[in-house]
């Protein structure tokens, strides 16, 4: 776990400084206005959606199977437990049922996101 957590650290403190140098990068150069910008674009957008949506699919289809198997492992966990483990069980089910739901909608939230942004 402590591996983990230093890990997470240090690719949170890379992020950071390349977003600051980035920035710096961008204050000390030179500026892009509207009209420096043609609109000539090559971008296949409906590929790139098609894209998009079969990613959003195969991350929330494997989110939802894990999430069954991980409900599956403790219900026979709480069936099998004695009193103290079936009150620690009952402690790690709320944040379960929070993030099986964010799992469940991730694909509703991701479109909303998406239908919103393609209005602006």
């Amino acid at each position: 776990m402590k591996k983990v957590s230093k890990v997470v650290t240090i690719l949170a403190i890379l992020m950071l400084l390349l977003t600051i140098t980035t920035s710096v990068m961008a204050a000390t150069g030179t500026t892009v206005t509207p009209e420096d910008m043609t609109g000539n674009s090559s971008v296949n957008v409906a590929g790139m959606t098609n894209i998009g949506n079969s990613i959003v699919k195969i991350l929330s289809t494997g989110g939802i199977v894990v999430s069954v198997i991980i409900l599956i492992v403790i219900g026979i966990k709480y069936m099998l437990g004695s009193a103290e483990e079936k009150a620690e069980y009952k402690k790690t089910l709320m944040p379960y049922v929070i993030g099986a739901g964010l799992v469940f909608a991730a694909s509703s939230i991701a479109t909303v996101v998406y239908n919103f942004m393609q209005n602006l």
